[in-house]
């Protein structure tokens, strides 16, 4: 093993339950991982919207000594940020060429790049941090927690609400059975607030400061168009993960640490229609869950494009534009909050006190984790992997919706083998097929 992967190696977390990476990891320590006082070699994979503030934080905790970005404008923008840092278009020479002096890497790319670049990065021993869902498809977030877990990394997810003492009190106090048994918990969110449901924007030339055969990546060749870059990616199936990817690693975090939320059963949509090339306007998807040792079968409901719960669910309370409620025997727990922050309790119990490990901060848990600390609770191997499995399961749900206001089939799932057992035509939302030069399986 060369010197500069054998530098970066990192513990290998044995947690096996929610949250477990966190609480089993305290104070163990990386045998060969970077002195405390060694500054972390940062590479950020996109340095725009989200990479904006990820490659500050990167810049606020060590050195930033190369930035990757397929706007020419933005690359441009950061490089006034990172004077010293190499600027590239295409994440892949970025990585080759530097390879010894890369020990992180942050990725902030459309869905649909994140597992060929972090992949790329983590199979090279590179630390890595990539912004939600952690994965454009199911297969892929079942194969970066494998590769994370084998080179014995420090990852997270950026889905900054796992470390917020809020999200963490409310999930604790589900751990604990405040509200006794749990059977329902509905999910809501104020997406998309981006073009979606509709015919692709006509062919364009592409302007000249965007690379476009880069910005592409792995997904099926297509012309440019307006409207793609740099936000409405998110509505297409071969770029984005629509509402329920932006958004419910956020907003399902909380009873997804409360209650073990991990391999559904099964999954059903209903949506405004959708042509299998953008995603529709709305959907409401509900996921069922088999019994656990800690807590009984249950389902959980989401809600997109305006659509909300039923509002005697909520005493008379109005919900807010997104939000979480979890509904037990003895009350609910309501936080309306996309990051979880915030909860109140309804019924008749009130909110008491209950254990929980304090964050650092969110991208502080990686650092310290880069630097010989506790694996990050959103860790890709034990929760922020399983997490973005449950949540990407629904858009096969929605895939078998075509017919506006109609069920679509209800998908059969085996977590196991990553399969639809009664679903065949779903298989290429599991597991995609790259574009020639780019690689998924190794």
């Amino acid at each position: 093993m060369s010197k500069h992967v054998h530098r970066r190696r990192f513990m290998q977390t044995t947690a096996a339950t929610i949250g477990a990476g966190y609480f089993a990891a305290a104070g163990l320590q990386a045998q060969d991982s970077k002195s405390p006082n060694e500054k972390i070699r940062f590479a950020c994979v996109g340095v725009g919207g989200k990479g904006s503030s990820d490659s500050d934080d990167a810049g606020r905790r060590g050195d930033v000594v190369a930035i990757c970005d397929v706007d020419d404008n933005t690359l441009r923008g950061g490089g006034n940020r990172f004077k010293d840092a190499k600027q590239y278009a295409d994440f892949r020479k970025m990585l080759e060429e530097n390879a010894k002096n890369i020990d992180a890497v942050t990725v902030s790319t459309p869905d649909h790049c994140h597992a060929p670049a972090a992949l790329m990065a983590m199979r090279m021993g590179m630390h890595c941090f990539c912004q939600k869902p952690m994965t454009h498809t199911i297969y892929e977030a079942r194969l970066m927690g494998q590769v994370a877990r084998e080179k014995k990394l420090a990852t997270q997810m950026g889905n900054q609400g796992t470390s917020m003492s809020g999200l963490r009190h409310a999930a604790a106090l589900l751990r604990k059975g405040f509200l006794g048994k749990v059977h329902e918990v509905h999910i809501w969110t104020n997406r998309p607030i981006w073009p979606q449901g509709g015919e692709r924007p006509a062919a364009a030339t592409p302007p000249a400061h965007l690379h476009w055969d880069e910005w592409l990546g792995p997904a099926k060749e297509r012309p440019f168009g307006n409207g793609y870059h740099p936000f409405a990616w998110r509505g297409w199936w071969d770029f984005g993960t629509g509402a329920l990817g932006d958004m419910a690693c956020h907003t399902v975090n909380m009873p997804f640490m409360g209650l073990n939320l991990r391999d559904p059963i099964s999954v059903q949509a209903t949506t405004s229609g959708h042509n299998g090339d953008s995603y529709p306007k709305w959907s409401i998807i509900t996921f069922e869950f088999g019994a656990t040792d800690s807590r009984p079968a249950l389902t959980f409901t989401w809600y997109d494009g305006g659509k909300r719960p039923p509002k005697e669910l909520f005493d008379g309370k109005d919900p807010k534009g997104s939000g979480a409620l979890v509904i037990g025997e003895k009350g609910k727990i309501y936080s309306p909050d996309d990051y979880g922050a915030e909860f109140s309790v309804i019924g008749d119990l009130e909110k008491e006190a209950a254990d929980y490990p304090k964050s650092p901060g969110h991208f502080d848990e990686w650092t310290l984790a880069i630097k010989g600390g506790e694996q990050p609770m959103s860790n890709f191997p034990d929760y922020a992997g399983p997490l973005t499995e449950t949540i990407l399961l629904g858009n096969l749900a929605v895939w078998a919706a075509p017919e506006k206001e109609t069920p679509g089939k209800k998908i059969e799932w085996d977590a196991k083998e990553l399969k639809a057992k009664n679903a065949p035509e779903v298989a290429h939302i599991i597991k995609p097929e790259y574009r020639k030069g780019y690689t998924l399986d190794a």
